[in-house]
């Protein structure tokens, strides 16, 4: 099987954006355009390696960020120009691999966008995301003169744009010296034949201007943190899933860690506490209670000040039991109590290779991310 490789420009100045720094660090609510747009690509489990292309002076606080998601990423310098830097990227890459490149100014991409990207290129070759048109495209003569209006076959070019590399590469190969292309699949389709399109989504917008980013004042976005004890004699309970293992967590309700955490994301982003203001351990009625009941409570809470839940993102980081196989279960119990479809449950599980707590097999952690949107 062929390895994926995202890579992600991240490399621009973000001028038209007008902030003085990268676009990409920019405050969304808790989360930055770059963390979003990294989380989604880190959430696709057919991706093999993430690539990222960023100016000397972002590298530090890229690689930080990346930390902070537990994701492992390859940083490569970008150069003057966005083909430039995609090249740069691509020649880290073997000839034989998949290449999805995507700008990191799109962190509205969602995993079905993405799979769909992956899955025509295993089928054709090539796969570029866009939208038809709603608007009339009209070319003028360059003095602001309209020479003919055309909407029929027209689309919006999006990313991810998906290709082999080999393929791209000789693209790169036989462009102009002084040629120029806004994205690949102009520079592919000139030298090597006609990209497939695939499906967007009008939400997958790439942020350029202040307003861009003002239109997104009404996402808040929140994080959770939780870690529970495993002991003998308890079940260990997860995302509403009981876990065949030889311990279960500690705690005063399941000590279902994975929704605490979820609970916990949604609390902060309404700014309303987090679970043990609102369900404190000094409560018996809290002692033994699923945390399933308690996640619809929060739903309920959230839903009544104002906000509706647009997505959740944890990861569980266990050293044992293996998680994988459950997945799909938890992200069913948990999307039924939140009142989402399923696709905007993300769930990955990790060790941490016998480092620390969850390492040495003495506990569980989970952190969480989710976006609420003000209605």
């Amino acid at each position: 099987m062929k390895r994926i490789t995202a890579i992600i420009t991240c490399a621009g100045k973000g001028e038209r954006a007008g902030f003085g720094y990268n676009k990409l660090l920019k405050d969304l609510g808790g989360i930055t355009p770059f963390e979003k747009c990294v989380g989604v690509f880190k959430e696709v489990e057919e991706i093999d390696r993430i690539i990222i292309t960023c100016t000397p002076s972002d590298l530090e606080i890229f690689k930080k960020k990346c930390d902070g998601l537990f994701v492992k990423a390859d940083f490569v310098l970008g150069g003057k120009t966005r083909t430039e830097s995609v090249l740069n990227a691509l020649l880290k890459t073997d000839d034989d691999e998949i290449v999805l490149i995507h700008d990191g100014a799109r962190c509205f991409v969602t995993k079905d966008i993405i799979k769909r990207c992956i899955s025509s290129v295993k089928e054709f070759g090539t796969g570029v995301v866009a939208i038809p048109t709603t608007d009339t495209i009209a070319e003028t003569d360059g003095l602001l003169k309209i020479v003919k209006t055309e909407r029929k076959n027209k689309y919006s070019v999006q990313t991810p744009q998906g290709f082999i590399s080999g393929n791209l590469k000789k693209a790169y190969s036989l462009m102009g010296e002084n040629e120029e292309f806004t994205d690949e699949s102009g520079l592919y389709a000139k030298y090597v034949g006609f990209p497939k399109i695939v499906e967007g989504s009008p939400l997958n917008k790439k942020l350029t201007r202040p307003e861009d980013f003002y239109l997104s004042e009404n996402l808040f976005v929140g994080t959770g943190f939780d870690l529970h004890v495993l002991v003998e004699n308890r079940k260990l309970i997860l995302g509403g899933k009981e876990i065949p293992h030889v311990k279960g967590l500690l705690g005063h309700s399941d000590a279902d860690v994975l929704t605490h955490a979820i609970m916990d994301a949604m609390l902060s982003a309404a700014s309303l506490g987090d679970i043990g203001k609102h369900f404190p351990d000094t409560d018996d009625k809290y002692k033994g209670i699923s945390s399933m009941k308690l996640l619809e409570e929060v739903v309920n809470l959230i839903n009544k000040s104002g906000y509706r839940l647009k997505n959740v993102s944890s990861v569980i980081m266990a050293q044992k039991p293996k998680l994988a196989k459950f997945v799909d279960e938890i992200k069913q119990n948990l999307a039924i109590a939140l009142g989402v479809d399923t696709s905007c449950v993300g769930i990955t599980c990790t060790t941490l290779e016998g480092i620390g707590t969850v390492g040495r097999e003495e506990g569980i952690a989970v952190q969480s991310y989710c976006a609420l949107v003000k209605e």
